[in-house]
């Protein structure tokens, strides 16, 4: 593609670079100059213009996102691409889930050429309908064709929707004396409600290991969300304990993400049961929204996920923490 300053008579079929305003109206950049568009700039006393041309082997900008957005998208469910503009293709969900990412397809995509650029929502980042997953954008009014086959062979299925694969939940709250009851119930109903899932129960029993092991074992949901009055401290606490008491497994205490780090995961049977700190009933963002969403999705972390959780793991403090992260503001 050229790219410069001609004179008006050379303009014409070329694409105006930048918007021109004029005595009526304005002509908007990407514009392919027509004869009345050039009488109209003379009007207004120009004698040379801001123009890009395509060259032989050029795809024009709109042509080049929709092309590679497709690639990318692949006929993946779940996922609707926008009509190109301006050089834009966005990546839309249709249905909540989170959004899984290729990154080194993502990455080998944006090495072809600098004009050529793909951009993703984080991986497995929970997503709502009609939310943004990622958008291809052409920088210049026009790309090689070569660049963006190539951009599209390696990008190819880079970008999918994981959409839940429970339907329900059951809540199981433990109670001590003077304890926070079922406050936070709303908050954890409403992460389920932002996957499409439901709280078919709330139990609320004694914080006690036989108590909780009974309710877990009654428990109907697909899924099942502990909250404990009182926080769990270690592997062997009141809750992972219950769990392994109702016959189930811990497999992992302790996250790398804050607020969230007492959370614990586990299964009975077939069926995920995370063990929510009790930072968890507050609506801000939580390490159980990252838990929690991936679980659902049938994309639950492995140990290497865990450890890499750690970096971007430090989220928003909350006005409710009870221990402060640090004592007094710094200077």
């Amino acid at each position: 593609m050229k790219f410069g300053t001609v004179k008006l008579a050379q303009a014409e079929g070329a694409l105006l670079a930048h918007s021109v305003r004029l005595a009526e109206g304005r002509l908007r950049k990407g514009l392919r100059l027509s004869g009345d568009d050039i009488a109209r700039l003379k009007e207004a006393g120009l004698s040379e213009v801001v123009v890009a041309v395509p060259e032989e082997g050029d795809l024009l900008e709109n042509d080049a996102a929709e092309r590679l957005a497709k690639a990318i998208h692949d006929a993946a469910e779940g996922v609707s691409l926008s009509e190109p503009f301006t050089g834009r293709v966005n990546l839309l969900a249709d249905h909540p889930g989170i959004v899984v990412v290729d990154a080194e397809k993502v990455t080998a995509a944006n090495r072809i050429d600098p004009m050529i650029t793909v951009a993703t929502v984080p991986p497995f980042h929970q997503i709502h309908p009609g939310g943004m997953a990622a958008t291809v954008k052409i920088i210049s009014y026009a790309v090689p064709a070569v660049a963006v086959e190539t951009a599209a062979e390696v990008a190819r299925g880079a970008v999918r929707l994981a959409r839940p694969v429970y339907d329900s939940a059951s809540l199981i709250v433990t109670d001590v004396d003077g304890g926070p009851g079922l406050k936070g119930k709303d908050a954890i109903e409403a992460r389920l409600k932002g996957l499409g899932m439901h709280l078919v129960e709330v139990v609320q029993v004694a914080h006690d290991e036989d108590a909780l092991a009974k309710a877990l074992s009654q428990a109907g949901g697909e899924m099942i969300l502990i909250l404990t009055a009182s926080a769990t401290s270690d592997i062997s606490d009141t809750a992972p304990e219950a769990l392994r008491r109702a016959g189930g497994e811990v497999d992992r205490f302790g996250i790398p993400v804050d607020p969230g780090n007492l959370l614990f995961l586990g299964e009975l049977g077939e069926r995920p049961v995370i063990g929510l700190p009790g930072s968890a009933r507050s609506p801000v963002l939580h390490g159980a929204d990252w838990i929690l969403s991936r679980v659902a999705c049938g994309h639950p972390p492995s140990a290497d996920d865990f450890a890499a959780m750690g970096v971007g793991g430090l989220l928003k403090e909350i006005p409710t923490r009870p221990q402060p992260r640090y004592r007094s503001r710094p200077e």
